[in-house]
Protein backbone atom coordinates (compact mmCIF):
# COMPACT_ATOMS: atom_id res chain seq x y z
CA UNK A 1 0.00 0.00 0.00
CA UNK A 2 1.37 3.18 -0.93
CA UNK A 3 0.37 5.03 2.61
CA UNK A 4 1.01 8.79 1.46
CA UNK A 5 -1.98 7.93 -1.66
CA UNK A 6 -4.08 6.11 0.72
CA UNK A 7 -4.14 9.62 3.04
CA UNK A 8 -4.76 11.75 0.48
CA UNK A 9 -7.31 9.59 -0.61
CA UNK A 10 -8.91 9.40 2.73
CA UNK A 11 -9.00 13.18 3.37
CA UNK A 12 -10.59 13.85 -0.26
CA UNK A 13 -13.25 11.61 0.53
CA UNK A 14 -13.73 13.10 3.63
CA UNK A 15 -13.73 16.77 2.00
CA UNK A 16 -15.96 15.74 -0.92
CA UNK A 17 -18.40 13.42 1.18
CA UNK A 18 -18.45 11.01 -2.12
CA UNK A 19 -16.12 8.26 -3.11
CA UNK A 20 -17.36 9.26 -6.55
CA UNK A 21 -16.46 13.10 -6.53
CA UNK A 22 -13.08 11.87 -4.34
CA UNK A 23 -12.28 9.72 -7.65
CA UNK A 24 -13.44 12.72 -9.87
CA UNK A 25 -10.70 15.25 -7.85
CA UNK A 26 -7.83 12.63 -7.37
CA UNK A 27 -8.48 12.00 -11.27
CA UNK A 28 -8.32 8.12 -11.13
CA UNK A 29 -11.64 5.33 -10.78
CA UNK A 30 -14.00 4.72 -8.64
CA UNK A 31 -12.56 0.99 -7.74
CA UNK A 32 -8.59 2.24 -7.24
CA UNK A 33 -10.83 4.92 -4.63
CA UNK A 34 -12.47 2.20 -2.78
CA UNK A 35 -9.43 -0.36 -2.65
CA UNK A 36 -7.11 2.39 -1.31
CA UNK A 37 -9.57 3.31 1.46
CA UNK A 38 -9.70 -0.31 2.32
CA UNK A 39 -6.14 -0.48 2.55
CA UNK A 40 -5.89 2.22 4.66
CA UNK A 41 -8.47 1.14 7.16
CA UNK A 42 -6.78 -2.46 7.27
CA UNK A 43 -3.44 -1.04 7.81
CA UNK A 44 -4.98 0.84 10.66
CA UNK A 45 -7.35 -1.48 12.25
CA UNK A 46 -10.16 0.96 11.96
CA UNK A 47 -12.93 1.71 10.30
CA UNK A 48 -12.94 5.40 8.94
CA UNK A 49 -16.22 5.98 7.26
CA UNK A 50 -19.93 4.95 8.15
CA UNK A 51 -20.84 3.61 4.36
CA UNK A 52 -24.77 3.14 3.41
CA UNK A 53 -26.08 2.88 0.09
CA UNK A 54 -27.76 6.64 0.45
CA UNK A 55 -24.81 8.02 3.14
CA UNK A 56 -21.21 8.38 3.89
CA UNK A 57 -19.52 10.12 7.08
CA UNK A 58 -16.94 9.95 9.16
CA UNK A 59 -16.93 7.39 12.42
CA UNK A 60 -15.22 9.03 16.00
CA UNK A 61 -11.94 7.64 14.55
CA UNK A 62 -11.91 8.84 11.26
CA UNK A 63 -12.62 12.42 12.46
CA UNK A 64 -9.61 12.12 14.79
CA UNK A 65 -7.65 10.86 12.11
CA UNK A 66 -8.48 13.56 9.56
CA UNK A 67 -6.25 16.90 11.42
CA UNK A 68 -3.21 14.79 11.24
CA UNK A 69 -3.95 13.32 7.62
CA UNK A 70 -4.19 16.98 7.09
CA UNK A 71 -0.90 17.79 8.69
CA UNK A 72 0.72 15.24 7.10
CA UNK A 73 -0.38 16.38 3.47
CA UNK A 74 0.09 20.03 4.14
CA UNK A 75 4.10 19.09 5.88
CA UNK A 76 4.94 17.00 2.23
CA UNK A 77 3.55 19.86 0.19
CA UNK A 78 5.46 22.66 2.10
CA UNK A 79 8.25 20.36 1.30
CA UNK A 80 8.20 20.37 -2.11
CA UNK A 81 7.22 23.89 -2.61
CA UNK A 82 10.12 25.14 -0.81
CA UNK A 83 12.49 22.23 -2.73
CA UNK A 84 10.94 23.43 -6.31
CA UNK A 85 11.18 27.03 -5.31
CA UNK A 86 15.40 26.61 -3.94
CA UNK A 87 15.47 24.87 -7.39
CA UNK A 88 14.03 27.19 -9.59
CA UNK A 89 15.37 30.45 -7.77
CA UNK A 90 19.68 31.22 -6.91
CA UNK A 91 19.11 30.16 -3.21
CA UNK A 92 20.54 27.59 -1.16
CA UNK A 93 24.00 26.10 -0.40
CA UNK A 94 26.61 25.51 -3.28
CA UNK A 95 29.81 23.67 -2.12
CA UNK A 96 32.93 24.22 -4.38
CA UNK A 97 36.42 22.53 -5.26
CA UNK A 98 40.07 23.81 -6.72
CA UNK A 99 43.37 23.32 -6.63
CA UNK A 100 45.46 25.54 -3.96
CA UNK A 101 46.88 27.59 -5.67
CA UNK A 102 44.37 28.27 -8.67
CA UNK A 103 41.68 28.71 -6.21
CA UNK A 104 43.11 31.24 -4.40
CA UNK A 105 44.31 33.57 -7.80
CA UNK A 106 41.67 32.93 -10.03
CA UNK A 107 38.93 30.61 -8.80
CA UNK A 108 38.17 32.22 -5.18
CA UNK A 109 37.84 36.34 -6.52
CA UNK A 110 35.73 34.68 -9.54
CA UNK A 111 33.13 33.34 -6.80
CA UNK A 112 33.05 36.27 -4.64
CA UNK A 113 31.74 38.22 -7.48
CA UNK A 114 29.12 36.24 -8.28
CA UNK A 115 28.08 35.74 -4.13
CA UNK A 116 27.98 39.57 -4.01
CA UNK A 117 25.31 39.14 -7.46
CA UNK A 118 23.53 36.10 -5.78
CA UNK A 119 22.74 37.16 -1.83
CA UNK A 120 20.51 34.11 -1.40
CA UNK A 121 23.57 31.67 -2.48
CA UNK A 122 25.53 30.18 0.44
CA UNK A 123 28.92 28.82 -0.60
CA UNK A 124 31.78 26.81 0.57
CA UNK A 125 34.87 26.76 -0.80
CA UNK A 126 36.91 23.64 -0.29
CA UNK A 127 40.67 23.60 -1.64
CA UNK A 128 42.63 20.52 -2.72
CA UNK A 129 46.09 19.89 -4.36
CA UNK A 130 44.76 16.48 -4.96
CA UNK A 131 41.90 14.27 -7.22
CA UNK A 132 38.66 15.24 -5.33
CA UNK A 133 35.84 12.55 -5.54
CA UNK A 134 32.80 15.09 -5.71
CA UNK A 135 30.32 12.09 -5.73
CA UNK A 136 31.88 11.17 -2.54
CA UNK A 137 32.34 14.22 -0.70
CA UNK A 138 29.19 15.93 -1.22
CA UNK A 139 30.39 18.75 -3.40
CA UNK A 140 28.56 20.03 -6.47
CA UNK A 141 31.10 21.87 -8.48
CA UNK A 142 35.06 21.28 -9.13
CA UNK A 143 37.38 23.36 -10.78
CA UNK A 144 39.75 20.90 -12.36
CA UNK A 145 43.39 21.21 -14.63
CA UNK A 146 43.83 18.29 -16.56
CA UNK A 147 41.76 15.77 -18.73
CA UNK A 148 38.60 14.11 -17.17
CA UNK A 149 39.16 10.60 -16.18
CA UNK A 150 35.89 9.84 -14.45
CA UNK A 151 33.31 9.60 -16.98
CA UNK A 152 30.70 10.07 -14.77
CA UNK A 153 31.11 13.21 -14.38
CA UNK A 154 30.43 16.06 -16.77
CA UNK A 155 33.12 18.62 -17.92
CA UNK A 156 32.88 22.23 -19.58
CA UNK A 157 36.31 23.19 -20.64
CA UNK A 158 37.25 26.77 -19.34
CA UNK A 159 40.56 27.79 -20.86
CA UNK A 160 44.22 26.11 -20.99
CA UNK A 161 47.35 26.33 -18.93
CA UNK A 162 50.84 25.64 -19.49
CA UNK A 163 53.22 23.44 -18.33
CA UNK A 164 56.79 25.56 -17.93
CA UNK A 165 60.16 25.31 -17.02
CA UNK A 166 61.49 28.01 -15.39
CA UNK A 167 64.72 29.02 -13.18
CA UNK A 168 66.82 32.20 -12.30
CA UNK A 169 68.38 35.00 -14.23
CA UNK A 170 71.42 34.44 -12.15
CA UNK A 171 71.10 30.95 -12.09
CA UNK A 172 70.80 30.91 -16.05
CA UNK A 173 73.64 33.48 -16.19
CA UNK A 174 76.11 31.19 -14.23
CA UNK A 175 75.32 27.82 -15.76
CA UNK A 176 73.78 29.24 -19.30
CA UNK A 177 70.59 28.77 -21.00
CA UNK A 178 69.82 24.90 -22.00
CA UNK A 179 68.85 25.05 -25.44
CA UNK A 180 67.27 22.09 -25.74
CA UNK A 181 65.63 19.37 -23.50
CA UNK A 182 68.56 16.96 -23.24
CA UNK A 183 70.58 19.50 -21.88
CA UNK A 184 68.82 19.49 -18.80
CA UNK A 185 69.96 15.66 -18.16
CA UNK A 186 71.46 15.83 -14.51
CA UNK A 187 71.10 19.52 -14.62
CA UNK A 188 69.63 20.42 -10.24
CA UNK A 189 66.28 20.74 -10.29
CA UNK A 190 63.42 21.12 -7.46
CA UNK A 191 60.28 19.74 -6.99
CA UNK A 192 57.01 21.10 -5.37
CA UNK A 193 55.85 17.74 -5.11
CA UNK A 194 57.80 14.37 -3.67
CA UNK A 195 55.73 12.18 -5.40
CA UNK A 196 56.24 14.07 -8.57
CA UNK A 197 57.30 12.09 -11.72
CA UNK A 198 60.94 11.86 -12.05
CA UNK A 199 61.32 12.21 -15.99
CA UNK A 200 60.11 15.57 -17.48
CA UNK A 201 58.58 15.88 -20.29
CA UNK A 202 58.84 17.55 -23.69
CA UNK A 203 57.18 17.93 -27.14
CA UNK A 204 58.40 19.27 -30.67
CA UNK A 205 57.17 18.40 -34.26
CA UNK A 206 55.30 15.93 -33.06
CA UNK A 207 58.50 14.01 -31.13
CA UNK A 208 58.31 13.28 -27.55
CA UNK A 209 61.23 13.98 -25.12
CA UNK A 210 61.84 12.59 -21.79
CA UNK A 211 64.68 13.54 -19.35
CA UNK A 212 65.90 13.04 -15.82
CA UNK A 213 67.15 15.97 -13.94
CA UNK A 214 68.90 15.72 -10.66
CA UNK A 215 66.30 15.92 -8.05
CA UNK A 216 68.33 18.43 -5.65
CA UNK A 217 65.82 19.54 -3.96
CA UNK A 218 62.07 18.50 -2.70
CA UNK A 219 59.21 20.15 -0.85
CA UNK A 220 55.27 18.43 -0.64
CA UNK A 221 54.22 22.84 -1.04
CA UNK A 222 54.62 24.76 -4.74
CA UNK A 223 55.49 27.47 -2.83
CA UNK A 224 58.60 27.39 -1.21
CA UNK A 225 59.62 25.44 -4.53
CA UNK A 226 59.05 28.51 -6.52
CA UNK A 227 60.71 31.05 -3.93
CA UNK A 228 63.80 28.12 -3.98
CA UNK A 229 64.15 28.11 -7.99
CA UNK A 230 64.03 32.10 -7.87
CA UNK A 231 66.91 31.72 -5.33
CA UNK A 232 68.85 29.98 -7.67
CA UNK A 233 69.00 26.82 -6.70
CA UNK A 234 67.97 25.06 -10.59
CA UNK A 235 65.18 24.38 -13.03
CA UNK A 236 61.75 23.77 -11.80
CA UNK A 237 58.10 23.17 -13.75
CA UNK A 238 55.31 24.34 -12.70
CA UNK A 239 51.74 25.63 -14.33
CA UNK A 240 52.37 29.04 -16.08
CA UNK A 241 49.98 30.81 -13.53
CA UNK A 242 52.31 29.39 -10.49
CA UNK A 243 55.23 31.39 -11.58
CA UNK A 244 53.01 34.21 -13.71
CA UNK A 245 53.99 36.67 -11.33
CA UNK A 246 57.94 36.17 -10.35
CA UNK A 247 58.31 36.01 -14.18
CA UNK A 248 56.67 39.80 -14.53
CA UNK A 249 58.64 40.70 -11.51
CA UNK A 250 62.07 39.07 -13.65
CA UNK A 251 62.90 36.81 -10.91
CA UNK A 252 62.13 33.77 -12.74
CA UNK A 253 62.58 33.58 -16.66
CA UNK A 254 61.23 30.99 -18.87
CA UNK A 255 63.26 28.35 -20.85
CA UNK A 256 62.82 25.58 -23.38
CA UNK A 257 58.95 27.49 -24.62
CA UNK A 258 59.61 25.41 -27.97
CA UNK A 259 59.55 22.45 -25.96
CA UNK A 260 56.65 22.72 -23.96
CA UNK A 261 53.99 20.14 -23.73
CA UNK A 262 50.72 20.80 -25.28
CA UNK A 263 48.32 22.73 -22.85
CA UNK A 264 46.27 21.01 -20.18
CA UNK A 265 42.42 22.13 -20.20
CA UNK A 266 40.72 23.67 -17.48
CA UNK A 267 37.72 22.53 -16.65
CA UNK A 268 34.43 22.94 -14.84
CA UNK A 269 33.48 19.61 -13.53
CA UNK A 270 29.51 18.35 -12.23
CA UNK A 271 28.34 15.19 -11.75
CA UNK A 272 25.12 15.36 -13.50
CA UNK A 273 23.80 17.79 -16.54
CA UNK A 274 20.39 16.70 -15.47
CA UNK A 275 17.55 18.34 -13.08
CA UNK A 276 20.89 20.96 -11.80
CA UNK A 277 19.32 23.34 -9.12
CA UNK A 278 19.41 26.73 -10.44
CA UNK A 279 22.27 28.11 -8.29
CA UNK A 280 24.53 25.50 -9.66
CA UNK A 281 23.72 25.74 -13.68
CA UNK A 282 23.91 29.48 -12.70
CA UNK A 283 27.33 29.29 -11.45
CA UNK A 284 28.80 27.10 -13.99
CA UNK A 285 27.78 30.05 -16.77
CA UNK A 286 29.30 32.17 -14.09
CA UNK A 287 32.49 30.47 -14.46
CA UNK A 288 32.16 30.16 -17.83
CA UNK A 289 31.79 33.83 -18.71
CA UNK A 290 34.37 34.81 -15.95
CA UNK A 291 37.23 32.26 -17.49
CA UNK A 292 36.53 32.94 -21.24
CA UNK A 293 39.11 32.87 -23.58
CA UNK A 294 41.69 31.98 -20.46
CA UNK A 295 45.50 31.30 -22.09
CA UNK A 296 47.84 31.27 -19.14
Amino acid sequence: MDRFKAMQTFVQIAEQGSLTRAAEVLGTSLPAVVRSLAALEAHLGVRLFHRTTRRLSLTEEGRHYLPSARDVLLAADTADLALKTEAHELAGQLTITAPVLFGHMYVAPAITRFMQRHEKVRCSVRLYDRTVNLLEEGIDVGIRIGALEDSSLVAQTLGTIRRVVVASPAYLAQHGTPRHPSDLAGAPCVRGRIDAPPQWTFHQGGKTFRVTPSSRLEFNHLAPAIEACAAGMGFGTFFSYQVLQMVAQGRLKLVLEDYEPPPKPVNVIYPNARLLPARTRAFIDWMKAEFCGLRL
